[in-house]
């Protein structure tokens, strides 16, 4: 019988730490990552979410982490949404009633 694999999960200060640890100069990235207990693949692949996102790299629970500007503009695209709806629901209204009886 085959053994279900179970997918291990990371603390954020855990992968910044395996970052910071393996851009060190004169260490291998293979090296950190055997001394860590994870694959090569997996440092890599966290340097480089780090190196594309910075500070806004490994929020957790697969959320992504937005500066001001980008939650703005999904609270307005939000409210964009909700005013439409109610826009919708008017006009269908506004043609129900004014209908000859």
């Amino acid at each position: 019988m085959a053994q279900k694999k179970i997918r291990r999960s990371y603390s954020n200060e855990f992968k910044r730490n395996a970052v910071e640890l393996s851009e060190h100069p004169g260490r291998q990235v293979s090296e950190v990552a055997e001394k860590l207990g994870i694959t090569e693949q997996i440092l890599t692949r966290w340097r480089r979410e780090h190196r594309r996102r910075g500070e806004l790299s490994f929020p957790g629970n697969g959320r992504q982490a937005f500066n001001k500007e980008q939650t703005r503009i999904r609270e307005l695209e939000k409210q964009l949404r909700a005013v439409e709806m109610e826009r919708n629901i008017f006009k269908k209204a506004v043609a129900i009633f004014s209908r000859q009886p």
